[in-house]
């Protein structure tokens, strides 16, 4: 266990998304509440059902206070397939080397699998978490309720 804790700081991390580029958590510091989607696998069948979901509500998930990313252990080239299979346009985050490091600081990796577990955490503009919550891989999450939170974030 890592400490992690509702209203402590989140922890950074720098990943790679689909296109290869850098996307680092501190960066949206003082600027933009983030929730952190973690999902186990691209192409699988409630990955890709929650993936389209947060695509298609896109406007309502990144404006210009708030911003989502998706965490897998993916490798980024899987996860650039996956994106442009499904019209994915936010960004999909690798967290495939050193493998799960970052699901690992969240304390949501599965070591069985080798993957993340299907968890969301809401990180407000100050770098703390906020808000979390934990499905069973066969569940999909409440997107409704993510959206309250994030705004909640805002606060």
């Amino acid at each position: 266990m890592t400490g992690l804790r509702i209203g402590g700081p989140a922890p950074d991390f720098t990943l790679r998304d689909q296109f290869g580029q850098d996307v680092t958590l501190s960066s949206y510091r003082g600027k933009k509440a983030v929730v952190l989607f973690f999902y186990p696998f691209a192409f699988s069948g409630v990955c890709t059902g929650e993936m389209a979901g947060i695509r298609d509500r896109l406007d309502e998930f990144m404006t210009f206070e708030t911003e989502a990313l998706a965490i897998s252990c993916d490798p980024m080239f899987a996860l650039r397939a996956f994106a442009d299979s499904d019209g994915i346009n936010f960004p999909l985050l690798s967290d495939f080397w050193p493998h799960g490091e970052v699901a690992r600081a969240y304390d949501v990796f599965d070591e069985r699998h080798g993957a993340a577990r299907r968890s969301s955490y809401i990180v407000d503009k100050s770098g703390h978490v906020r808000w979390s919550v934990h499905n069973a891989n066969a569940d999909g999450r409440d997107l409704d309720e993510h959206l309250r939170e994030l705004s909640a974030a805002l606060v």
